[in-house]
């Protein structure tokens, strides 16, 4: 007769970000580089983000209570790096993900912590986050563009938000709506599931092009209450911003690293003149390493902080310029290194350098980071 254990297993501790980064690793060499250029095209790779998710890619930054492995910013920013070296595009979307996680770790609604947090973080659902109107308003460049009115339990927004990415049926994203008459401002979850919300795709861009970006139109959405981050939002947005803002240094780390390696292929056949060019691999390798090191102490300095002092703020965004110009200069470098090669339309070069300007341009881009920096 089998005996039937009354053993109770210990319960297993989340995985390292070290032992996530070999399983990322490895699927983004058999997974994600095999289609980088139909993505590139417009091809969304559902499936890999999916497995980012499985992996605890996106969950890194997220509380184990909620799904997470609570690895903090830096493990976040690793992830983030490792993708966008081989596409910038799902670098991106990684982002977008784990921007929706630090939303929902943040707030005080236990609702979308118990509920949406775990899925999300996880990668069971798909997320996106359509802040970037929110932050260019904050930031003295636009309108807003969602209003909001109270309801009794509930809200009802209005308005049209443009360029909303890693979204699609299904996804959970961020937004942020102006209440009526007043400077306040809520924070949202919402997906295309709640009726009167409605996703466009109608621009088409240089780069980035498999990103499932739309523009959402809400017509007399209704959002409940246990979907909202939190109402009035002031104080929350600046609990969430540094990570919102450095969390994408990733991008630029990834993508300059890729540029390097670049320039050392193209080194073992044209070193002998691309000796005069301005910048090199030994220069930029230093900064990368400078740039990487300074955002992983400043990853764990704000990690699990709910404010940061001024000083820590004018960090956060030089960080984030720092990765910009990084790899505008990466970029330019790896095309002038590559030569006529490098000119050709498909070549990996080519759509570096399309990609190194998108990180200067995503939100907030390096002319809004340099805005910030001067009125702080």
């Amino acid at each position: 007769m089998q005996l039937i254990s009354s053993s109770v297993a210990e319960p297993t501790s989340p995985p390292s970000i070290a032992d996530t980064l070999i399983q990322l690793n490895t699927a983004i060499r058999t997974d994600l580089a095999p289609i980088v250029s139909d993505i590139d095209q417009g091809k969304y790779p559902r499936t890999f983000m999916h497995q980012v998710g499985a992996i605890g890619g996106f969950a890194q930054a997220v509380s184990p209570e909620f799904g997470g492995t609570g690895n903090g910013l830096w493990a976040a920013i690793q992830v983030i790096e490792a993708i966008s070296a081989e596409c910038l595009c799902t670098g991106f979307m990684t982002w977008c993900q784990i921007a929706c996680t630090w939303y929902m770790q943040n707030s005080d609604n236990n609702y979308l912590q118990q509920q949406v947090l775990p899925q999300v973080a996880t990668g069971k659902r798909l997320g996106g986050t359509g802040l970037s109107n929110p932050m260019k308003h904050f930031a003295g460049i636009e309108k807003i563009a969602l209003v909001a009115e109270r309801r009794s339990d509930g809200y009802v927004l209005n308005g049209m938000l443009p360029w909303v990415s890693n979204i699609g049926a299904g996804h959970y994203f961020g937004i942020a709506a102006q209440l009526p008459d007043s400077d306040q401002y809520l924070m949202a979850i919402v997906s295309d599931e709640l009726e009167g919300l409605t996703l466009r795709q109608n621009a088409h861009f240089i780069a980035l092009e498999g990103s499932n970006t739309y523009s959402c139109v809400f017509r007399d959405v209704f959002v409940p209450d246990e979907l909202i981050l939190a109402a009035p939002c002031t104080s929350y947005v600046n609990q969430i911003r540094p990570g919102f803002i450095l969390t994408q240094v990733g991008m630029g780390l990834g993508l300059t690293a890729r540029c390097l390696e670049i320039m050392k292929r193209s080194n073992q056949r044209y070193g002998h003149v691309n000796c005069f060019l301005d910048d090199q691999v030994d220069n930029l390798s230093e900064e990368l390493e400078m740039a990487r090191q300074n955002t992983s102490v400043l990853a764990h300095a704000i990690t699990g902080k709910t404010t940061i002092d001024r000083t820590q703020l004018k960090a956060v965004i030089q960080a984030r310029i720092t990765a910009s110009e990084l790899s505008l200069r990466a970029a330019n470098a790896a095309m002038l290194h590559t030569g006529a090669r490098g000119y050709l339309h498909g070549a990996e070069v080519e759509r570096k350098l399309r990609e190194s300007y998108f990180v200067a341009i995503v939100t907030p881009a390096l002319k809004q980071l340099k805005k910030m920096l001067h009125e702080l």
